[in-house]
């Protein structure tokens, strides 16, 4: 693994490796184990979207690595005064030792890695966001223990996360169902990629997605770039709600699950997000757990 880009590159043998790391990290941090693992190491982090979660877990986690987060945000780099992204990933690979860029653009992201001669991990694009999902894998497999027989069900937009919580869920071995209304499926290249696997459903009837789900998770309906379609969204996503009545057709004992920021009463009830603010929010800590194993594996 060079460069974290989006889940379909990532074999299952990698994620349960990063998986297997961000736990020893997560446990390591509780009990005051100090791990300098990207002593002397800097990580330079482009913004081109505003971010809470994505800054301060990867600032955090590379101070705790014993390492130096540097924040460079796109109005202040050329790169958004016209540098082409080669000419940046050529001078920033001179300089530092891996990139971190939460952007629109897949492509972005995929040319600085293949212009860049160091590590270049994907912090959030249009198409995908594999750090918050091996952050959501982390957290099913320590409430549940395994991924073994378990559902995950996607109710909502096709978007970057279901892109990715598709790709790795299947990849782990869950069966998947994502419900999105027919005009917001996720992008073609996930789609061609799970109908390989007998065990995904792709529905637009969220109570099909949600029968015996063992995880449900959901995301905004309009994400960042999006505002001015919600509106139109909002009555395109009727019924896309995770709700009591679809928590009743999942088990018993089934997560809940959201990336964040989350819209209560539009996506999911405030009932149900505080019924399961624990895993809720366990999700949320772990980015930074998992984000730590992956710049290890990557920088380290």
């Amino acid at each position: 693994m060079k460069h974290l880009l989006k889940m379909l590159d990532l074999s299952k043998e990698e994620i349960t490796d990063i998986l297997n790391l961000a736990d020893q990290l997560k446990y390591e941090l509780k009990h005051g184990i100090p791990h300098p693992h990207l002593k002397g190491k800097s990580l330079g982090m482009i913004f081109q979207k505003a971010s809470t979660r994505t800054r301060v877990s990867f600032e955090t986690g590379m101070y705790q690595l014993g390492g130096y987060p540097l924040f460079l945000s796109a109005s202040e780099l050329q790169i958004g005064r016209g540098e082409p992204v080669q000419d940046t990933a050529r001078v920033l690979s001179r300089y530092i030792d891996g990139i971190m860029i939460r952007t629109f653009d897949q492509k972005e992201v995929e040319d600085l890695a293949e212009y860049g001669n160091i590590p270049i991990i994907n912090g959030l694009t249009d198409f995908s966001h594999p750090c918050q999902v091996l952050a959501d894998l982390m957290t099913i497999r320590e409430f549940k223990g395994s991924f073994d027989g378990l559902k995950m069900c996607y109710i909502g937009d096709g978007n970057n996360m279901a892109n990715s919580l598709i790709v790795g869920g299947l990849k782990v071995g869950m069966s998947v169902a994502a419900a999105t209304p027919v005009d917001y499926r996720p992008a073609k290249e996930v789609m061609d990629f799970a109908q390989g696997f007998d065990c995904f459903t792709i529905t637009n009837d969220p109570r099909v997605a949600a029968k015996d789900a063992d995880v449900l998770l959901t995301d905004v309906w309009a994400s960042m770039g999006q505002e001015g379609e919600a509106e139109e969204r909002r009555k395109a996503f009727v019924g896309y709600q995770i709700n009591d009545d679809i928590m009743a057709l999942a088990k018993s004992d089934a997560l809940v699950m959201h990336c964040l920021p989350a819209h209560r009463e539009e996506e999911i009830t405030s009932k149900v997000f505080e019924e399961h603010a624990n895993e809720i929010f366990e999700e949320a800590e772990n980015r930074l757990h998992a984000q730590k194993a992956v710049m290890v594996k990557l920088m380290g």
